[in-house]
């Protein structure tokens, strides 16, 4: 699993360049993976994102990355109580957070609703 962050696109991202790295994605939907080492439910996403890589992908999500055990400022900015957690923005604003890895469905049912939030809120 050493080049899941590239497989996915992830990038890697540290509390001193969060900001910069949400405004340099522009207008996509941003999904950040907050991860530890040694986690087990980490690597249970990661063996289940690799199963449904094409699903995933096409969710159109610009991912960032972030290793909280190591960045504890970043934890600790997001009060994290446990990892995995995925939290979303869009143009800098959080949208929402997903504790834990819900599965496949629930995920992909999670990132349409903020989808739809988006455009809603553009089309006003």
């Amino acid at each position: 699993m050493d080049d899941f962050f590239e497989r996915f696109g992830m990038q890697p991202v540290s509390a001193a360049a969060f900001d910069a790295a949400l405004d340099a994605a522009g207008d996509a939907l941003v999904g950040v993976y907050f991860w530890g080492d040694n986690c087990f439910n980490c690597e249970q996403f990661k063996k289940a994102a690799v199963l449904k890589e094409v699903e995933l992908k096409a969710q159109g999500v610009h991912w960032l990355q972030a290793n909280v055990y190591e960045d504890t400022e970043l934890g600790r900015r997001f009060s994290l109580h446990g990892v995995p957690t995925f939290y979303f923005f869009h143009r800098g604003r959080k949208l929402g957070r997903i504790t834990s890895w819900p599965g496949l469905p629930q995920f992909q049912q999670a990132i349409a609703g903020l989808r739809e939030r988006i455009s809603a809120s553009s089309a006003t």
